[in-house]
């Protein structure tokens, strides 16, 4: 007799389905939407530092400032009808969701398939980082100009304080050997310690912002005087995420602050620190000349005017002298309508192209709160904004 034969199927492992069922990539998408919230929020920083909304169904979100209020005795026999002034005073401040803010790619199917790495994955980790750096240079455009106002609160009769400026180092020297002296950037932050406690604003959450130079030439410091954390050793003082105090103020590093007219840093000119060896390009982008640079942004951010003279007085846009911020978290808001998503294309689109758009977005406002949180550290011959407190 003769023998039956038996055809086997191999059965096909699909490690992009879920539950072996589906669509072949679904669990792929999942690990880029994880790259690219990783590659955000590694490098966002001011999104934890700051007052953040989210808001739904609308284009706009309320603050609200109350105005101090006074003590006063009661006289025997007058009703108690509220203090006579009618403190306190309110004020609000209206935040505006800007247009849809978004980085994206395209993945040619037979790229990936050539490619001997992870294509998604790190090109969601660039869209992570492009999102993040616009996220933090609006934030901390919107804390310097505040740093420059008056308070919202006009009532007659009231004084309620505004933004603060402090100088770092003494005027008529180079900018930016004053700015980057440690020992200047530790008298600044008590100065500016102590112009929020003298405005009443609180202690909790008081952060500041500097360049990475500057950063490390303060904890070069610990151990030597001034900053609190001087047993803080290792990798965590190295990754200046927030562990060098002074003050009370937890000290940041980031390359999106204003920086004398650029975001970070200002390499290579004249009082600016030494060049250590050949340390070949990098990039430091200039601020936008004018508000209408930045296309789609409905708040009043502070974008970067030029003005021939180069000094900080007049116009809110002016970062020619800017060189560091404190303040504490009522200084800024975040109102997001769309928190950072991803999105990718597929079906009949990734057949007619064969490939996939990779798109990053998320829609957000940003602007100053609360100007007596505010403090920007200048440096130079500038005298400072009329609009103090």
């Amino acid at each position: 007799m003769a023998q039956q034969s038996t055809s086997h199927t191999a059965s096909l492992t699909r490690p992009g389905q879920a539950n072996a069922a589906g669509d072949a990539r679904a669990l792929y998408l999942k690990l880029f939407s994880g790259e690219m919230f990783k590659g955000f929020q590694n490098n966002a920083i001011a999104r934890d530092l700051v007052m953040k909304r989210t808001l739904r169904n609308g284009k706009s979100l309320q603050f609200i400032y109350t105005g101090h209020t006074k003590a006063e005795y009661h006289t025997p026999g007058n009703s108690i009808l509220g203090n006579s002034d009618g403190a306190p005073p309110v004020a609000e401040k209206t935040i505006t969701v800007d247009d849809l803010l978004i980085s994206s790619a395209f993945v040619y199917e037979l790229d990936e398939t050539l490619a001997h790495y992870e294509l998604r994955g790190e090109i969601s980790k660039k869209i992570g980082y492009a999102l993040a750096e616009k996220y933090d240079r609006l934030i901390f455009r919107a804390i310097t100009n505040g740093a420059r106002k008056a308070s919202p609160i006009t009532k007659a009769g009231f004084i309620e304080p505004g933004g603060t400026q402090i100088r770092v180092g003494a005027a008529g020297t180079p900018a930016q050997s004053e700015a980057f002296n440690a020992d200047n950037l530790i008298a600044a932050f008590y100065d500016a310690a102590a112009a929020l406690d003298e405005k009443g604003v609180s202690g909790d959450g008081r952060v500041g912002v500097l360049n990475p130079r500057q950063y490390y030439e303060l904890i070069q410091k610990v151990g030597d005087g001034g900053l609190v954390n001087r047993d803080v050793q290792g990798s965590a003082l190295q990754s200046g995420q927030g562990v060098v105090e002074i003050a009370g103020i937890k000290i940041y590093k980031s390359m999106n602050i204003p920086f004398f007219d650029k975001y970070g840093v200002k390499y290579g000119i004249s009082g600016g620190p030494a060049d250590p060896g050949n340390t070949g390009s990098f990039i430091s982008q200039q601020i936008e000349s004018a508000k209408a640079a930045d296309t789609g942004i409905n708040n009043n951010y502070g974008q970067g005017l030029q003005q021939s003279n180069g000094t900080a007085t007049g116009g809110d846009g002016n970062f020619n002298h800017s060189c560091g911020l404190v303040f504490q978290r009522e200084a800024a808001g975040v109102v997001e309508a769309i928190g950072p998503q991803v999105q990718v294309t597929s079906g009949d689109v990734s057949v007619i192209y064969q490939g996939d758009v990779i798109l990053g977005r998320l829609a957000m406002g940003a602007d100053y709160l609360n100007p007596a949180a505010c403090v920007e550290l200048f440096a130079g011959n500038a005298t400072g904004n009329s609009a103090w407190g």
